[in-house]
């Protein structure tokens, strides 16, 4: 049995159980730095097969993510009623 490899983790061996995982628990830099892949690398579409706005609003200060997407992101956010720090 092979382990499903998310698309967007494709330099990383972690199955869709443990990122599933990471994202539920209560290592705040392990889910900064995934929350930060998925918003980097996931379709848009994919993005809320793992995360809510909850999850991303909650952690979005803590992102190291590209200027060009964290300002993206931080746009979209606030236009959402969701406002978050994007510097």
């Amino acid at each position: 049995m092979s382990k499903q490899i998310p698309y967007f983790l494709w330099d990383y061996d972690l199955s869709d159980e443990q990122v599933r995982a990471i994202l539920h628990g209560q290592d705040e830099v392990e889910k900064a730095w995934l929350v930060g892949r998925i918003l980097t690398h996931a379709k848009f579409d994919d993005v809320w097969k793992y995360l809510t706005i909850k999850d991303i609003v909650s952690i979005f200060p803590k992102l190291q993510l590209p200027k060009k997407i964290k300002h993206d992101w931080g746009r979209a956010l606030d236009i959402w009623g969701y406002h978050v720090h994007t510097a």
